[in-house]
């Protein structure tokens, strides 16, 4: 078992009976009474993040989890399907557990973490940014550039992403997954 001295960012610890990751952590020494440690939690299951406060030297349990390397191949009824890239196994994933569904494109290459103990899949991170080609916005209005002007726009894997006006169809930008946000053009 190990203690709270050994959290990171980004281990994945069982607490309350369900898996967590952690998002942030501060060790804390006060002047009067123990030290302990604040820490954000990500339910691995909701994706809800909750603060937590342990006390210093309070054990706890880590669980080993696995990133392994995925492509996105095709998304039916029964869910979004991917092949390990090593093994060339094939499984499938409820939208739940992936980070930005709307943002997958065929073949793209994504990274799920599994629970190595029951080889359950926990979630599906995308890479941070992803490029996308617009397929249809509105035009923007000639003159229009006083101000930070943003309009929808859809992009080839049907999300809708909010653009600067300058932003035309047929033109590729990089979307920011964890935020889905715009966040460049990418040039030719």
């Amino acid at each position: 078992m190990a203690t709270t001295a050994d959290i990171r960012n980004g281990l994945c610890i069982e607490f309350n009976g369900e898996l967590f990751s952690v998002v942030e952590f501060q060790h804390v020494k006060p002047g009067k009474g123990g030290a302990f440690v604040r820490t954000k939690l990500k339910n691995l299951k909701t994706g809800k993040v909750i603060p937590n406060t342990f006390n210093s030297g309070v054990r706890i349990e880590i669980v080993r989890v696995e990133r392994r390397p995925y492509q996105f191949l095709f998304k039916d009824d029964s869910g979004y399907h991917f092949m390990n890239t090593q093994t060339f196994d094939q499984t499938f994933l409820a939208g739940e557990l992936i980070n930005a569904p709307g943002f997958l494109k065929e073949g793209q290459e994504v990274e799920i973490v599994i629970h190595a103990d029951t080889e359950t899949p926990l979630t599906c991170e995308l890479p941070p940014f992803v490029e996308l080609e617009v397929t249809y916005s509105e035009p923007g209005l000639r003159g229009d550039t006083a101000t930070n002007t943003l309009k929808p726009a859809i992009v080839e894997t049907g999300a809708s992403v909010n653009v600067p006006i300058f932003i035309s169809t047929g033109e590729r930008i990089r979307i920011d997954t964890r935020t889905g946000t715009y966040y460049e053009r990418v040039k030719s």
